[in-house]
């Protein structure tokens, strides 16, 4: 996932009736989340979410849900209290029977604070998550009737996340565990403030429910995480954490506008310890303390009314620190274009690095000057997954700290930090034909996904497909052809949007303008073609709902997204 933006237009047949279509299809957020968009200027995040954002469980989520060991509840208490809890059980736990509907085999230890919360009728949150891999992906709805000891969820929404913030952790299960005693207070102890103060990761719940039946309303299951300390407690009764750039959908922060109780749960993951927290929110939109949280937008502060610990709550057990990150020296910056350039790293250590596959990205850590952390970014490999060294390429946002950073201090011989390479926008078959396409700097994966398909020498048919401004916004313009040129079965075209004088059609471009269909249509011409879609969210929104429109299944269609320019 490259955190960064381009605007190539896209457009995948008439705009008017990609609006109409839109306007008749239920907006995935209520009025809160929108009010935050507008305020934020990020509502045109609709037209993706649309796409995203279903009323049902996809296959992959189906698949990834019932392979967890643990998943993350949210879900309110009989006085309304939103509260967020962990529940575990043995492999298969989760079930789902059909894409509506997934079942848990599991129920709160007696003393939770969410012990007999779930009834039918009630609203549930539940949040996917594998630390191992970062990956996450969210469900919301409310409780059906089911079997005595188990919770039977409908589904409202499901929808996955990008692995910002989230810390690696492998996990095991305590060979004999039974829950211990459950303490509650209206304050924190002390032994608690230490705990919190010391987190790198938590979850939090929050909730509307407003007026009618609207798959938007329900409570919500999320992910919180950053370096030790990002939470700190204010005193025995409240406590602040900063909110960074996610992915725009705003759900917790929307919540919070209309309804500011929150919940928040902390695990002592060396003991499966649960610290659960209910309080009321506020928002801090401009703070005049920012600074002392790098890469923070916004600061939240939790009036805390109750605490409850539960020793040994879960069978589960994590290693207290997330794993370790790999030092890299960059050894090599090449300027691909007017606003890309690509940074080249080795090991600090001179030791072999972790093999990645082609579209996976690099999570990375840069030390800005003056800086009192280390911030964090995700950047999608570009290079050949043979080489025997990692290549970003980073566009330059005029606001960006660490993308300037990249482009005006790196040198070769800086040092970052990396954790391993992750990521499941990849090939998934060996043989069948594929299509890439990209806009701007979503071209960083296609060029690895084309360097690895060119290195099988299989001949299978490869369309490589790229929207940007004009030549000189154009990267990796040469070693896409050289590529085509050495493989006859990889066809490429170029659309420029705004081509300047000395572009070339038929030389530097092939089609001046947008992607459309039938641009699409007109160059590909099997209907067994895996699509791979990188780029801004309304880009790969138009194009999705586009392919969908022309026969093509949700199983052939991967889509990788960037954020917004804040980001970088």
């Amino acid at each position: 996932m490259n955190m960064t933006n381009e605007t190539a237009p896209i457009s995948n047949g008439s705009r008017e009736s990609s609006r109409t279509e839109a306007e008749a299809t239920p907006s995935p957020f209520h009025a809160g989340e929108q009010a935050v968009q507008e305020r934020l200027g990020v509502r045109d995040i609709e037209d993706w979410a649309r796409q995203v954002v279903r009323g049902c469980l996809p296959e992959q989520h189906r698949e990834f849900h019932t392979a967890q060991p643990f998943l993350v509840i949210a879900a309110r208490d009989r006085a309304g209290r939103p509260w967020a809890t962990l529940l575990d059980g043995p492999e298969g736990f989760v079930t789902s029977p059909d894409p509506l509907r997934m079942v848990l085999a599991s129920e709160p230890p007696p003393g939770d604070a969410l012990s007999g919360a779930f009834v039918p009728g009630a609203d549930i949150g539940i949040l996917g998550i594998e630390l191992e891999t970062r990956r996450r992906n969210r469900v919301n709805g409310c409780i059906g009737p089911g079997a005595a000891g188990s919770i039977t969820v409908n589904v409202a929404q499901s929808f996955g996340n990008c692995p910002q913030y989230i810390r690696e952790r492998r996990w095991r299960r305590a060979p004999t565990s039974q829950p211990g005693k459950t303490k509650r207070c209206a304050s924190l102890t002390e032994a608690q403030r230490v705990w919190i103060d010391t987190a790198d990761t938590f979850f939090i719940a929050s909730g509307y429910r407003g007026e009618g039946d609207n798959p938007a309303f329900g409570m919500d299951a999320s992910h919180r995480g950053g370096d030790r300390g990002f939470v700190r407690t204010l005193d025995g009764g409240s406590l602040r954490f900063p909110d960074y750039a996610g992915n725009n959908h705003f759900n917790t922060v929307g919540n919070l506008v209309l309804d500011p109780r929150v919940g928040l749960l902390f695990v002592d993951f060396e003991t499966g310890t649960l610290l659960q927290v209910t309080g009321e929110a506020s928002i801090e939109w401009d703070p005049a303390d920012l600074a002392v949280y790098p890469g923070a937008r916004r600061l939240i502060t939790v009036r805390i009314h109750e605490a409850v610990e539960t020793r040994n709550a879960i069978a589960l057990r994590w290693d207290a620190n997330a794993e370790s990150v790999r030092s890299l020296r960059l050894s090599e910056k090449i300027r691909e274009s007017g606003d890309v350039t690509s940074l080249v790293f080795e090991a600090r250590d001179g030791g072999p690095l972790d093999q990645f596959e082609a579209g996976q990205h690099l999570p990375i850590e840069v030390v800005l000057p003056d800086a009192p952390a280390p911030a964090r970014r995700t950047y999608s490999l570009s290079g050949a997954p043979a080489d025997a060294r990692y290549r970003i390429s980073v566009k330059r946002e005029p606001k960006g700290l660490v993308s300037r950073y990249l482009h005006d201090h790196a040198e070769p011989g800086t040092i970052i930090d990396s954790r391993r390479p992750a990521g499941i926008f990849t090939l998934r078959c060996s043989t069948c034909p594929v299509v890439l396409i990209g806009a701007g700097v979503g071209i960083t994966p296609m060029i690895s996904l084309l360097h690895a398909i060119a290195a099988e020498d299989g001949g299978r048919p490869v369309w490589f497909i790229h929207a940007v401004r004009d030549g000189r916004h154009h990267p990796f313009a040469g070693e896409v052809r050289n590529l085509a040129t050495a493989h006859p079965d990889i066809r490429t075209h170029f659309a420029y949007s705004r081509p300047r004088s000395q572009d070339k059609r038929g030389t530097h471009y092939d089609s001046e303008g947008r992607i459309t269909l039938a641009v699409i249509g007109a160059l590909v011409d099997r209907a067994d073609a895996q699509y791979f879609l990188c780029g801004p969210p309304a880009f790969m929104a138009g194009l999705e709902r586009g392919l969908g429109q022309l026969g093509v299944s949700a199983e052939q269609i991967h889509v990788e997204s960037f954020g917004p320019q804040a980001l970088s």
